[in-house]
C-alpha cells in the first residue's frame, strides 16, 4: 500500500497476487482456457470501516498498474495518472481506497503472451489464447475477490480502460455503485479499427517478429514502433499537433532533400515510437488491440439500450470535444442508451483542443466531474459544494446575473407547488441545479436536467443530480412518449433559435410542460422603449441587446396565439413580478414581469 503525504503518494510497491490455479484455469469467451492468471496490482489510500470507499482505476492500452506516485526514489517519473491520484487531488486517496491492476494480457505483470507457458516452459508468444474486455474484467473481479472486497465506489478509466467500466457495471451490476467511462465507446468504428489492423500488420510483418518467439532475440522494434507511431497520431487533435510542430524542422533551417527525419512531428513519433518499444511487448499489443477490436456491446446484448438494462450503477459519461478516435457523438450515443433506460447518468463533453489524450491531460477540469461525482455517489445525503466547487468559483450558491447582482427566483417557488409529489420531472435547460435539487428534497421527486453550459453540467454533477449536457433543440429522442409527467423550461424558451420544435418535442415527452419567460410588454420594458428609445434592460432582461442569450422577445399575448397555433392545450397561465409568488391578476401581460404556463397536448 502506497504511503501519502501531502502532495504525492509517496512510494508504493507493484504487488502480485494468484487469482487462478493452473488445475483450475478460467474459461474465456473464445471457448478456451486459461491457467494460471497472475494480477499485479498497487493499491492507494485505505478502506474505511464499512469498504465503501473502494475505486478501481482501469488502464488504457499502454497503461499499467503504477498509477500514482513512484516506485522508488530514482524514478524519473511518477505513475500515469499521478496529477489525477493522491491526497487532495480528483481521486483523494485521503477519502478512498484505490486499486489500479495491470489487466489480463498486459506486459507489467499480469499474465500475456510474454509470461511462461507452463505446458511448454517458453512465453506463450501466439499460443496465448484470445482474450477479450469481458475476459479482462472477469479478471479484475477475481482480485477484487482475493482483496476481500464487497463492493466498488465507482470503477474508474479512459480509453479501453473505459470500455472495462463499461463491461463492469453489466456484467457485475451488484457490486459497482458508480460507473466513469472517460473517452470511450460502445464498439469501434470501422475506422478505429483500420488504424488497429495497419499497427498489426507493421508488427507481423517484421522479419524480427519470429511468429511471436522473439523473446531470446529481442522485440521486433520496427513493426512495433511504427503500430506506436500509427496509434499515437490517432491520440491526438489536428489543433494540437498544428500548435505544438506546426511545419517546424527539428534540427536544420532548410530541408534537407533526403527521407532522414527532419520535420518537428517526425522526430516526435519517431522518439514515441522507440520509447514505447523500450516498455511494451509487441505480442501485448497485438492482443489488446484485437480485445478492443472486438467489443461491441449492442451485438452482445442484442442492442445499446439492451446492454444497459439491468445496470444499477450511477454513470458519468465523459468525452472530450477534439477527439476523434472515440468521439463526443459515440459517448452521448452510451449516455442516451443509459437515459432510456431511466437510469442515473450524467454525461458532459469537456471542451479541450488535445483530443484523445485530453483525459490524461486536462486535469483540472475532468478532475472537478470526478471529484464531484464521487463525493455526490459517496455521501449523497451531503449536498454540501466539495472543495473542487469552491477551489473553482463554483456557482452553487449564485443565481443568474442581473442588474441588480442576484435575481429572485419566483417562478421556481411557483413551478414548485405546482408539481406534485414523487413525480417524474425533466428539467430542461436545468442550469445549476437549484430547481431540481429543491424539487427532489421538498417533493421527493425522480428529476433528470438537460443543460449545455459545461460549468452548470458540473454544479449539478457536484450536487448528485443526472444531468446530460445537450441543446435541446437537437431533441430527445432516447426517451419514450410520456416518460415524465412534468417537463419544465424555465427561463430559456427565449434563448432557442426554433421554439416550436423544441416545445412540441417537451410535450411528447412529458404529459405536462411548465414555460416559464421574462415578459417583453411588462411597462418598465414599454416604458423604456417609449421614453428612452433603447432595448430595455430590467430585472428579467439582464443583458444588453449585444450580449443577450435571449433571441426571441415577446409577451404572454404572444404566447397565447403560440400555443393556440401548435394547438397546445394551456391549463394555466400566471403571470408574476419580481418579488411575489402571487400572480398578477390585473393585466398581467402589463403588469407582469414573467409568466409561468402549465400546457399539455393529446
Amino acid at each position: 500500500m502506497a504511503n501519502s503525504n501531502e502532495k504525492t503518494v509517496g512510494i508504493v510497491k507493484t504487488q502480485m497476487v494468484r487469482v487462478v490455479e493452473e488445475n483450475r484455469p478460467l474459461e474465456l469467451a473464445c471457448g478456451k482456457t486459461l491457467g494460471p492468471i497472475d494480477v499485479a496490482y498497487e493499491t492507494y489510500g485505505r478502506p474505511d470501516t464499512t469498504g465503501d470507499n473502494v475505486v478501481l482505476i482501469c488502464h488504457a492500452l499502454s497503461g499499467n498498474a503504477h498509477v500514482a506516485g513512484l516506485n522508488n526514489p530514482n524514478d524519473r517519473k511518477p505513475g500515469w495518472w499521478d496529477t489525477m491520484v493522491g491526497p487532495g487531488k480528483g481521486i483523494d486517496t485521503n477519502k478512498y481506497f484505490v486499486i489500479c491492476s495491470n489487466f489480463l494480457g498486459g506486459c507489467s505483470g499480469t499474465t500475456g503472451p510474454s509470461s511462461i507457458n507452463p505446458g511448454t516452459g517458453k512465453p506463450y508468444g501466439l499460443d496465448f489464447p484470445i482474450i477479450t474486455i469481458s475476459d479482462m474484467v472477469k479478471v479484475q473481479k477475481l482480485l477484487m475477490d482475493k482483496l476481500g472486497v464487497k463492493k466498488l465506489l465507482a470503477v474508474i478509466g479512459g480509453s479501453i480502460g473505459g470500455m472495462q467500466v463499461l463491461q463492469w457495471s453489466i456484467q457485475y451490476p451488484d457490486f459497482v455503485r458508480s460507473a466513469l467511462p472517460i473517452a470511450t465507446t460502445s464498439h469501434l468504428s470501422a475506422q478505429s479499427i483500420a488504424f488497429d489492423a495497419v499497427g498489426r500488420s507493421a508488427i507481423l510483418a517484421d522479419r524480427d517478429f519470429a511468429d511471436g518467439q522473439y523473446h531470446d532475440k529481442g522485440q521486433p522494434a520496427r513493426g512495433l514502433g511504427i503500430a506506436r507511431m500509427i496509434g499515437h497520431i490517432t491520440y491526438l487533435s489536428e489543433e494540437s499537433m498544428r500548435d505544438k510542430f506546426g511545419r517546424k524542422l527539428r534540427t536544420a533551417d532548410d530541408y534537407k532533400y533526403d527521407f532522414a527525419s527532419e520535420f518537428a512531428v517526425e522526430t516526435y513519433l519517431d522518439y514515441q515510437g522507440q520509447s514505447f518499444v523500450e516498455r511494451f511487448d509487441a505480442n501485448s499489443y497485438l492482443y489488446i488491440t484485437k480485445a478492443g477490436d472486438y467489443f461491441d456491446l449492442a451485438k452482445d446484448y442484442g442492442s445499446l439500450e439492451k446492454a444497459f438494462a439491468d445496470v444499477k450503477s450511477r454513470f458519468l459519461v465523459v468525452s472530450l470535444s477534439s477527439d476523434w478516435l472515440f468521439t463526443p457523438a459515440q459517448s452521448k450515443a452510451i449516455a442516451e442508451a443509459i437515459a432510456s433506460n431511466r437510469k442515473d447518468v450524467s454525461y458532459c463533453d469537456i471542451v479541450s483542443p488535445y483530443g484523445h489524450d485530453a483525459f490524461l491531460l486536462e486535469i483540472d477540469t475532468l478532475g472537478q466531474f470526478i471529484c464531484c461525482f464521487l463525493k455526490a455517489t459517496y455521501d449523497p445525503q451531503n449536498r454540501k459544494p466539495c472543495s473542487c466547487n469552491a477551489q473553482r468559483g463554483g456557482s452553487l450558491n449564485i443565481l443568474e446575473p442581473s442588474c441588480g447582482g442576484k435575481r429572485t427566483r419566483v417562478d421556481y417557488d411557483l413551478i414548485e407547488s405546482l408539481i406534485e409529489p414523487g413525480n417524474a420531472v425533466l428539467d430542461v435547460g436545468c442550469g445549476n441545479g437549484e430547481l431540481l435539487a429543491n424539487l427532489i428534497r421538498d417533493k421527493k421527486i425522480k428529476g433528470e436536467g438537460v443543460e449545455l453550459g459545461q460549468e452548470y453540467v458540473l454544479d449539478c454533477v457536484c450536487r448528485g443530480l443526472p444531468v446530460i449536457q445537450q441543446d435541446v433543440e437537437q431533441g430527445l429522442d432516447y426517451y419514450g412518449d410520456k416518460s415524465f409527467d412534468y417537463v419544465i423550461l424555465s427561463q430559456t424558451v427565449q434563448t432557442l433559435k426554433n421554439p416550436e420544435k423544441a416545445i412540441l418535442e417537451m410535450l411528447r415527452v412529458g404529459k405536462k410542460v411548465i414555460v416559464s419567460f421574462p415578459n417583453f410588454a411588462h411597462w418598465r420594458c414599454r416604458l423604456q422603449m417609449a421614453i428612452l428609445g433603447k432595448a430595455p434592460v430590467t430585472g428579467h432582461l439582464p443583458f444588453e441587446w449585444h450580449n443577450s442569450p435571449n433571441v426571441h422577445f415577446f409577451t404572454l399575448k404572444d404566447f397565447d396565439r403560440f400555443c393556440a397555433k401548435l394547438g397546445v392545450r394551456v391549463e394555466k397561465k400566471i403571470g408574476l413580478i419580481e418579488t411575489r409568488v402571487s400572480p398578477v391578476k390585473f393585466a398581467p401581460n402589463f403588469f407582469a414581469e414573467q409568466a409561468v404556463y402549465v400546457t399539455s397536448r393529446d
